[in-house]
């Protein structure tokens, strides 16, 4: 599936790849990345690509069209730009006084027919070189305003509108790639994609079958300019007969396709609806667009959801709120105000009725009927233009399905609809005196309009039901061979989109342990005594560790994982995941506090990280009102340079990681860990940190050591067999490691024969397990003093690790890790030592595994997790 927009709010693309994906097919969607960047993630089993588009072919015929011509050689010469305009001007006027000058010079000369002569002369030449000057300014200007002007529409779609090779300049290679059975191009921006893919997959000799699905009727739409007035048509035009079948969202807009392009067959009808199965599923747990307005029950309450531009005609429900002295407007829209409604809130202003114009946050496409069921009318008010009149729009089927009564505008084919089922009033568009008529109406008469939305006429704008014909279109297309390997599977019509890779596609370098759809290893969030969040870093796992180790080892306790992710970022398993910019949206933080503040008896917060996005502030100290009202209590747990101490680090330790980081990156850190320690002191919660060298930044603190799956590490073959063993490094951050001082020494060594060493970096999470469990030394860090989770992972697999201790540290919690110390300078004697006295070697080995099911099997971890869960 193929699609021009980010996929994110495609609630039509994204329902479409999840049917497809419950009936069996494996699914990619690829839409446009946001960045610059290819992104990957996950939609349930749907693998989600999105490719950055560059705008090359944009740029070629914008120089084309800049090129200069006969004409403009003349208008322009020696005036490429208009700084050259500007100084020319200003070289005529310097020319001219000096000119003027000499004219008045010569004035004063006694007489003379010669002087005289000379002087009329030279009044003559100036006033000459005045008129080409200002005759040379009014050419360049009228060849400047006609290259500035509009770009006039070709004809041909390729010059007229570019960016849609570029679109294939990015698309096609992706698709051509995954060699699909089937290609469905989601709207005119795709459907030179599909078509150029199909046919070039064709000619590898593939039976590849492609799908178009017209969203809108492009003539129709009043496109901002001619040229793409001119070339999306033109687009259209050229490829749709070429689709081996034409998909399209109503009835009239399939006559009206087939009937302009000659079409052999009637498009298939798929209406966008809701899914029926996910309607009242949540509704518990669904936030409430009444809520979210802060009414009553009993306030009239009008809603509109979707789009919000000139064509949607929602100025005539402000204007008619001034008749409706009762009633509110909710107007589900972006967090970020577009210039449409920008306009209407400053008329609420104007008209005195701002304070009951409400704009809420978007919930996931899943949750929409449920959100918009507090509502008593759904509005729709569309203007009369062609794509506004040829189809049920999205947000009918949604406003039904919430139980919701229609009043829409006399649109044509809402305006049938109407009529036919009786589910609402109708009003003429952009007719206030009619739009305050058909509310009254409405709500007087809601419960009986109510009353007509049944069940039948739910199920026939169901998703399901729309669905089911797309799907036998695809096995058509397919092939009775493809169609007879499909495999129906469960998966939830609510699935979200996650960072992370499906199988069984090649994972990305973050790709982690369990992203593939497979249910977390704890316990869900329910309805137990405990109901723990832990939040939002879940560095290395951890957090994921946690909550399994306590689930396993506490009846009463359920858990829910969140974590806030980034582009760079190495996901592990959570419940849920949050790009790091969502956390500012307000419909993520009123969901979350939702969530948290109605759910959770408990809340860890994973290096100071808020609770509740970025709603009250970027650290926990700024939620803790919130959640100190909610009852729930609150732990804090550190992990690192969150609250170590950089000066006193670099002091303490020669090659302290800190000396290695830039001076920006320094100072940050700085900052963030004295907040973060200082806070901490004050507050009086309880504290965990998960090395023993943290409870010298956090005296209070208790030792919560790291917890990994032992048995999951467990390696079948033994340790330092080979005769020249294999050493592994793998570091996520080199400067945090101390790896530049130390790849060389394993290096030479490995040049030598002495070892086979093996460097690990941008490896998926699953694969560094097996490269350790076929390792026979582990190098862990040499710039912390402590150590980390793999140094764990390492020894639960029966490896010897190499590391930098500071003993005391250990010391002080009663602690002698089987870990062979070293600093970089003595790594090589380190390393000899056990290659020397391979028994020694074997017998670190036996005593690491024992070492970690001790301490980090998840068991100690729990004991001191109770005295705050208890």
């Amino acid at each position: 599936m193929v699609v021009g927009n980010t996929v994110a709010g495609d609630s039509r693309v994204q329902k479409t790849a999840i049917a497809a994906a419950r009936a069996g097919w494996d699914v990619t969607l690829v839409g446009r990345s946001p960045s610059k960047r290819r992104e990957e993630s996950v939609l349930g089993p749907v693998r989600v690509v999105k490719v950055p588009v560059a705008a090359h072919m944009r740029a070629v015929v914008g120089a084309e069209r800049r090129r200069p011509h006969l004409r403009s050689h003349l208008t322009q010469f020696g005036l490429p730009d208009d700084g050259a305009w500007v100084r020319a001007r200003a070289a005529h006027a310097a020319w001219v006084r000096e000119r003027t000058a000499r004219v008045g010079r010569l004035a004063d000369v006694p007489g003379g027919v010669r002087t005289a002569v000379a002087r009329e002369a030279l009044k003559g030449w100036v006033r000459l070189r005045r008129y080409a000057h200002k005759g040379r300014g009014r050419l360049y200007q009228w060849e400047r305003r006609r290259a500035a002007g509009p770009v006039r529409p070709t004809g041909d779609w390729r010059r007229d509108w570019p960016e849609l090779l570029d679109l294939d300049l990015a698309f096609g290679p992706v698709i051509e790639e995954l060699e699909p059975d089937v290609i469905h191009a989601n709207d005119v921006t795709m459907i030179a994609v599909g078509a150029r893919s199909a046919a070039r997959l064709r000619a590898r000799g593939l039976r590849t079958a492609w799908l178009y699905d017209a969203h809108e009727y492009v003539r129709g739409v009043e496109w901002p300019d001619a040229v793409r007035a001119s070339a999306f048509p033109g687009v259209e035009r050229e490829h749709i007969g070429c689709a081996d079948a034409v998909v399209t969202v109503s009835g009239e807009l399939a006559g009206i396709l087939r009937e302009a392009y000659g079409l052999p067959a009637e498009p298939l009808v798929v209406a966008n609806a809701p899914v029926r199965e996910a309607v009242r599923a949540g509704a518990g747990e669904c936030a409430s667009v009444r809520d979210a307005c802060g009414l009553g029950p009993d306030v009239p309450l009008l809603v509109y959801a979707g789009w919000i531009g000139p064509e949607r005609g929602l100025d005539t429900a402000v204007e008619g709120l001034a008749e409706l002295p009762h009633a509110h407007l909710a107007l589900v829209a972006a967090a970020k105000p577009n210039a449409t409604l920008q306009k209407l809130l400053a008329r609420a202003e104007e008209l005195g009725v701002r304070e009951r114009v409400h704009v809420v946050p978007y919930v996931p496409q899943e949750q929409v009927p449920d959100y918009l069921s507090s509502a008593d009318l759904g509005l729709i008010c569309f203007r009369h233009v062609p794509n506004c009149e040829i189809s049920l729009p999205t947000k009918a089927a949604e406003y039904l399905h919430a139980g919701l009564p229609l009043v829409t505008s006399g649109v044509r084919t809402l305006r049938n609809f109407v009529e036919r089922t009786g589910v609402g009033e109708v009003f003429t568009a952009e007719d206030v005196p009619s739009f305050v008529a058909a509310v009254q109406r409405g709500l007087a008469r809601r419960g009986e309009l109510a009353a007509r939305i049944t069940e039948p006429l739910l199920a026939e704008l169901s998703w399901e039901q729309q669905s089911a014909a797309l799907l036998e279109l695809y096995e058509r297309l397919a092939g009775p061979e493809t169609a007879a390997r499909l495999a129906p599977r469960t998966v939830s019509w609510s699935a979200t989109e996650q960072p992370g890779v499906s199988k069984p596609d090649k994972p990305r370098p973050s790709q982690p342990a369990a992203t593939d759809g497979a249910p977390p290893a704890w316990r869900a969030l329910g309805s137990t005594p405990v109901r723990l969040g832990l939040g939002c870093a879940n560095s290395a796992g951890q957090l994921a560790g946690f909550a399994r180790a306590l689930c396993e080892r506490r009846q009463d306790l359920s858990a829910e994982v969140v974590m806030h992710t980034h582009d760079k970022s190495v996901i592990y398993p959570a419940d849920l995941y949050a790009i790091g910019e969502r956390t500012g949206d307000l419909g993520f933080q009123l969901e979350r506090a939702k969530r948290v503040l109605g759910s959770y008896t408990h809340y860890l917060s994973d290096s100071f990280t808020p609770a509740l996005g970025r709603l009250n502030g970027g650290h926990i100290s700024d939620d803790l009102p919130s959640l100190s009202a909610a009852g729930i209590k609150v732990a804090l747990l550190a992990h690192g340079s969150d609250v170590r101490d950089p000066e006193r680090h670099m002091n303490r330790y020669e090659h302290s990681l800190f000396h290695a980081a830039d001076e920006r990156i320094l100072q940050v850190l700085a900052r963030k860990s004295a907040r973060n320690r200082r806070m901490a002191a004050q507050s009086g919660l309880p504290q965990f940190v998960t090395t023993p060298d943290l409870l010298d930044e956090l005296p209070g603190a208790r030792w919560a050591p790291l917890v990994v799956d032992v048995d999951g590490w467990a390696a079948e073959r033994p340790a330092m067999e080979r005769a020249r063993p294999v050493v592994v490094h793998a570091p996520s951050k080199r400067w945090t490691k101390g790896t530049a001082k130390v790849v060389p020494v394993l290096e030479e060594l490995d040049r030598r024969g002495v070892i086979e060493f093996r460097m690990v970096t941008g490896v998926p999470w699953l694969q560094v397990r097996e490269l350790v469990k076929e390792a026979d030394i582990v190098v862990d860090q040499f710039a912390v003093g402590t150590y980390g989770t793999f140094a764990c992972e390492g020894m639960a697999a029966g490896r010897p690790v190499i590391a930098f201790l500071d003993e005391r540290l250990h010391r002080s919690v009663g602690i002698r890790p089987p870990i062979v110390s070293a600093t970089p300078e003595t790594l090589g004697t380190a390393l000899a030592s056990l290659l020397d006295d391979r028994d020694l070697a074997r017998r670190t080995a036996q005593e690491s595994v024992e070492y970690v099911r001790t301490y980090h099997d998840g068991g100690y971890t729990a004991d001191v997790l109770d005295g705050f869960l208890r």
